[in-house]
């Protein structure tokens, strides 16, 4: 053996031994270990990849190396991948050198992944979501306008939503009741589970994403978080981000352009519209700013956490709480909450050894007959004093003005 072909065996070795450490650490998530491991392997793979003839095959190790490399800084830095990637891509054959993986076999994993990690179905409803009336109803003519067969040419529907505004304020459920509707394909997405830092693949796993989608077509695609691969150039984006974006808006320009059968709705949502770039809010020319509830749909999300679950109280208190709801600026997931709350103050007060029950086998604390009553006004008196809306009145002033700036229409609940 020539001392080139044994320090191409050590180096060969040397990777494969910290390509398997960072694989366990990583299903163990222990980062810090695997940070080390993936920087150790690329390091490897890079000077094997120094001496390698074969051009072809030194420009995979070259790229691997890299690759590696970037996951390990970046777990140092704390920013966490996809802890799993599609089994069928084994990346070790770019090491080998193997051609046994073909191109058509790669993009099938990544489409299993998607199904088995993305694909879901809604059970919401338009009932399910109270208030927003006139944003549920553009929403609706979107859909339907795209799924009509024949229509005039120069009507366009929206292919892509944005979603803005405060926390909490149903922007998840809107898209979760459009695809419940339809019994349509809902693929919810939080936009890191497509940042995959595993050798740089992140925008193939969004090609796989609109693959499925249309495969399962209808299908609403809902981008969670979306501010976070959408920044604005001008700041720090990670270049994995720009990978995934760049790749999501060569889609949405395809959605815009084909002439298909197969309905696809992207909707993204963000509680920071004035960080996403210029160029991507083009993508999505219909902005929908989705504001704190008014009194009325304060009332109707009470009763849907209340008087939909079998519960009762009196009319009077009903508008109270609204009130009291709409004074604290209270998202609706505020409010979900605080109608939790004030149904276990109604429990603890009825049932106030129900906690004595712990100490019971199984069998008994099935057989309990627990007590209940109409909530008073002092049960959700009890919660408020304990509960604080997120959002604040200078915050409403920022979404306010970029709604009139940036969104496409003035919406109220």
């Amino acid at each position: 053996m020539t001392y080139t072909d044994e320090f191409e065996t050590i180096q060969y070795n040397e990777f494969m031994k910290y390509k398997k450490i960072a694989e366990t650490a990583m299903e163990d998530e222990d980062y810090p270990t695997a940070a080390d491991a993936f920087l150790t392997a690329g390091r490897a793979i890079g000077k094997l990849a120094r001496i390698t003839e074969n051009e072809k095959l030194r420009e995979k190790r070259l790229t691997l190396a890299k690759n590696y490399v970037q996951v390990g800084k970046e777990l140092e830095k704390g920013i966490i991948p996809v802890k799993s990637k599609p089994k069928e891509y084994k990346t070790s054959e770019e090491v080998y050198g193997s051609t046994a993986g073909t191109e058509s076999e790669e993009e099938e994993g990544f489409e299993k992944y998607v199904e088995q990690n993305l694909v879901t179905t809604s059970g919401i409803t338009w009932d399910d979501i109270g208030g927003l009336d006139s944003i549920k109803q553009t929403i609706k003519e979107s859909v339907v306008l795209s799924i009509i067969e024949e229509k005039p040419e120069a009507i366009k529907p929206w292919k892509g939503i944005l979603l803005f505004g405060p926390p909490g304020t149903g922007k998840t459920l809107l898209a979760a009741a459009t695809a419940g509707s339809l019994s349509a394909t809902f693929f919810n997405v939080k936009v890191g589970q497509i940042l995959s830092k595993y050798f740089g693949e992140s925008s193939k796993l969004v090609s796989a994403l609109y693959e499925v989608g249309r495969r399962k077509a209808p299908s609403i695609i809902f981008l969670d978080e979306f501010d976070s691969i959408a920044l604005s150039r001008s700041g720090e984006v990670a270049e994995s981000s720009r990978r995934v974006l760049s790749t999501l808006l060569s889609e949405l320009d395809g959605l815009q352009d084909k002439d298909s059968n197969s309905y696809i709705l992207t909707m993204a949502a963000t509680n920071t519209p004035w960080d996403i770039d210029k160029a991507v809010l083009s993508r999505f020319p219909k902005r929908i700013h989705i504001p704190l509830p008014d009194k009325e749909a304060c009332r109707e999300i009470i009763e849907i956490h209340t008087f939909k679950e079998g519960l009762e109280f009196d009319e009077r208190i009903l508008e109270q709480v609204a009130y009291e709801c709409t004074e604290k600026l209270f998202a609706g997931r505020d409010i979900a909450t605080l109608c939790n709350d004030a149904i276990w103050n109604m429990v603890r007060s009825e049932n106030p050894t129900l906690s004595s029950l712990a100490d019971k086998p199984v069998d008994a604390i099935r057989k309990y007959k627990l007590k209940t009553r109409e909530l008073t006004i002092e049960d959700f008196e009890n919660s408020f004093e304990s509960m604080e809306g997120a959002v604040k009145a200078h915050d409403l002033e920022k979404y306010e003005k970029w709604a009139k700036e940036y969104g496409s229409d003035a919406f109220t609940c």
